[in-house]
Parts: C-alpha cells; sequence; structure tokens
C-alpha cells in the first residue's frame, strides 16, 4: 500500500477513535422513534418503566446477551459513566477495524505484483500493433498523416473539413 494510502487510512481509524472515544458520550439518552412507537399506548413513569396500558413494549424481554462485558454502550467493572462509555466504543472501533482489516487481508489479490521495471525493455510500436494519431511516445510524422509540418493541428483540422 502506498504511503498516501496508510496516512488516510490511519486518518480515518483516529477520527472514528475520536467520534466513540469522546462524542459518543453526549448522544441523546432519550428514546429513538423505535423506543417511542413501542411505548404509545402505555403510560410510563420517570425511570422508564411501562406502568399502565397496552404496548408491545410490555412484551420485551431481556437479551442473552445483557450481561456481557459490552452491554448498554458500556464496558462492565467501570463505574464511571463518561469513561465506561468511551471506552466501550474505542474498543468497538478497534475490533471492527481489525475484523476488516483481517478479511481483507485474507480476500486481497495473492497473485505477483509487477510493475514496468519487472516486465522488462519497453515493446516497440510494431509489437504493439499500428499506431494511432493519440500516442504521445511516437514522433509526429509516423503518425500524424498531414506530415511533420502540422503535427499538433490535426485536432484543428477534424472538425473544419469542407
Amino acid at each position: 500500500m502506498r504511503r498516501r494510502s496508510w496516512g488516510f487510512l490511519l486518518g480515518g481509524l483516529l477520527v472514528a477513535l475520536l467520534l466513540a472515544g469522546v462524542v459518543s458520550n453526549y448522544a441523546s439518552s432519550h428514546p429513538d422513534g423505535l423506543d417511542s412507537s413501542l411505548l404509545k399506548g402505555c403510560t410510563v413513569n420517570a425511570a422508564g418503566e411501562v406502568t399502565g396500558g397496552s404496548c408491545p413494549a410490555q412484551q420485551a424481554r431481556h437479551h442473552e446477551l445483557a450481561d456481557s462485558p459490552l452491554a448498554n454502550y458500556g464496558i462492565r467493572g467501570v463505574d464511571n459513566r463518561f469513561l465506561s462509555t468511551g471506552l466501550s466504543g474505542i474498543l468497538g472501533v478497534l475490533l471492527t477495524f481489525a475484523l476488516g482489516g483481517g478479511l481483507f487481508w485474507l480476500t486481497r489479490r495473492r497473485g505477483p505484483a509487477t510493475s514496468a521495471a519487472e516486465n522488462g525493455p519497453a515493446t516497440s510500436a510494431a509489437e504493439n500493433g499500428p499506431a494511432t494519431g493519440n500516442d504521445p511516445t511516437a514522433s509526429g510524422a509516423e503518425n500524424d498523416p498531414a506530415g511533420p509540418a502540422d503535427a499538433g493541428q490535426g485536432a484543428a483540422r477534424v472538425g473544419s473539413a469542407g
């Protein structure tokens, strides 16, 4: 990978880490559209618990991974909420980056890389077929039907026949 690509990749990783580690702490704690729609028809107390009525949220059950180390956008065992949320975001970005990078590494092309130096000497015009007027490496006498005196003006003459 070229140096410029590595810089772009590391810059993107740094921005993602900053967003996940710091900015994620300022996300809204109010319920999103899905949560709000599931609570329609119910009465809810200040803690967000359903106290009455009838709504789909009453059938909600705990997830099997509710006790996992990264449940509820935090790290279990870290008491500081700001630090817990930031660390879980950073850990999530790093795990995602490692998984994505590993998948790209596994699926990369494994054929031999060739460069101009490895291909040997440049081929001649005879090996490549007939020359065209658009070949910047060929001389004007070989490619321009008007000859070397009119080289460079062939494009201006193309549309002015008549």
